[in-house]
């Protein structure tokens, strides 16, 4: 007879098959993999964009598979990204809450603070998964549709394809930092509610109320505290040297929050009465 052991239970590879086999998982990833193809299709049927007023990253879309694939990770940065890592993050407690099969992983018995640290696991892994997988596809897209080359910078110049690399690199890390302040609300609201779509919703809503009182002007220097203020600082590895300065102050502050919501999560479910 096997003696019980808690480092048996709900082991990383259970939780992430269960995982793995929702719908949501297969739904997210099916679209993160086809956008990029649906953007291809776009710009071969629409032609070359042109310049629009201010430089950006779509007049140079076409360029090459990296001008490509920035691009795509540019439209999707502000809202795709946001809700796929909240739809993981957020609906992994929830959801077992919502089919009355929490109770019962914990009454294997499960201590709660186990169960908690490897649903989050497998939740950040598919979540970083989900954020990686958008810009490699769109490589892939962009290569099919456009060539590879140098990247073009929409103020001028171009970034060789050996640097280009480098940066991509930090753009997609840094892009990961900056989601973990969504994936940490998404998680405390998971813990909070037994409703998956309340859970991931209110995560996306609190980062559209973020992203409208940064349009705010009249707040000054208080909307540099905004989760969401500093999201798309990874624009500055695009400049001919790559400038540090707004992705340290993402980081610290997506960091911060998360680690507070995290910890709030935690302490929510230690002390929470499960009756679902």
């Amino acid at each position: 007879m096997t003696a019980y052991h808690v480092r048996r239970t709900l082991p990383l590879r259970v939780e992430a098959v269960r995982q793995f086999r929702r719908r949501r998982t297969l739904v997210a990833f099916a679209i993160l993999l086809v956008l990029p193809w649906v953007l291809v299709a776009a710009f071969k049927l629409g032609g070359d964009p042109g310049p629009d007023g201010v430089p950006s990253l779509v007049d140079v879309a076409t360029s090459s598979a990296l001008n490509f694939a920035l691009f795509a990770l540019f439209v999707s940065t502000g809202f795709l990204l946001v809700v796929a890592v909240a739809l993981f993050c957020g609906d992994t407690v929830a959801s077992e809450a919502g089919w009355s099969s929490l109770r019962y992983l914990l009454a294997a018995p499960v201590p709660r603070a186990r169960l908690l640290r490897q649903k989050l696991i497998v939740a950040l892994s598919y979540a970083v998964v989900a954020v990686v997988s958008l810009p490699l596809m769109a490589l892939v897209a962009g290569t099919a549709g456009f060539g590879w080359g140098d990247v073009e910078l929409p103020t001028g110049g171009t970034v060789p394809v050996s640097t280009a690399l480098g940066r991509m690199a930090i753009i997609i890390g840094y892009s990961l930092v900056a989601q973990l302040v969504v994936a940490a609300l998404a998680f405390l609201l998971s813990v909070t509610t037994d409703s998956p779509l309340g859970a991931v919703g209110g995560a996306v809503g609190l980062v559209i109320v973020s992203n409208i009182l940064d349009a705010v002007t009249a707040l000054g220097s208080w909307r540099d505290f905004l989760p969401t203020h500093w999201m798309y600082s990874w624009m500055d590895a695009l400049q001919p040297e790559v400038q540090w300065a707004g992705m340290a102050k993402g980081a610290a502050i997506s960091v911060s929050y998360a680690a507070v919501l995290f910890a709030l999560a935690f302490r929510r479910f230690r002390t929470r009465d499960i009756v679902s």
